[in-house]
């Protein structure tokens, strides 16, 4: 089970070992990302190196999230994990993702030993939606004179469901390379 922190940087656990899972997350209706039943344990400081409020979220052996205590601004935590758990990692106000040692997912290891959360770089438009998704509330989006599609866009709001059932196709049928770099 989870512990409860005992101060800045106190160590934590996710759940142990626990019984063998199929590979099919709830409602899904294929395999799914999840974190790998294994008794390896593997310590990693979970460093936020954002300016942001964050929340550490560990996918589950059924591919559930599970979240985790705030990390707060420039700070870290000890985290007593195992070998093949997964992580996520995202803006506790807002739900945007962010990057963990530049990546979007984190897999526990026993040589990786941090995690650096970083802020993507957001493209324009995400910021802009970003923005405007903190300053009006959903009720009114539709009210703003912008282009239609800009309000479905404000409405899909950053899911972490959504990223991990786009993430596990991405680890099933990867994109080919560019042209011209095979």
């Amino acid at each position: 089970s989870r512990s409860a922190p005992h101060g800045p940087g106190s160590g934590m656990s996710p759940p142990g070992p626990g019984p063998g899972v199929g590979g099919r997350g709830p409602g899904v209706g294929g395999p799914c990302l999840r974190s790998v039943n294994t008794r390896e344990l593997s310590e990693v400081v979970f460093n936020n190196r954002s300016p942001r409020f964050v929340l550490p979220i560990w996918v589950d052996f059924e591919g559930r999230p599970q979240r985790y205590p705030v990390l707060q601004p420039r700070t870290g935590r000890i985290m007593h994990s195992y070998r093949g758990h997964l992580w996520l990692f995202r803006d506790a106000g807002t739900n945007d993702g962010l990057l963990v040692n530049q990546q979007e997912l984190f897999v526990a290891a026993p040589n990786v030993n941090k995690a650096d959360i970083t802020l993507p770089v957001f493209t324009l438009k995400e910021r802009c939606l970003q923005v405007v998704r903190s300053l009006v509330k959903p009720m009114d989006y539709r009210k703003l004179d912008i282009v239609r599609s800009l309000y479905e866009e404000l409405e899909d709001h950053p899911d972490v469901r959504k990223d991990l059932q786009r993430l596990s196709l991405e680890r099933r049928f990867p994109s080919p390379p560019p042209e011209g770099l095979t």
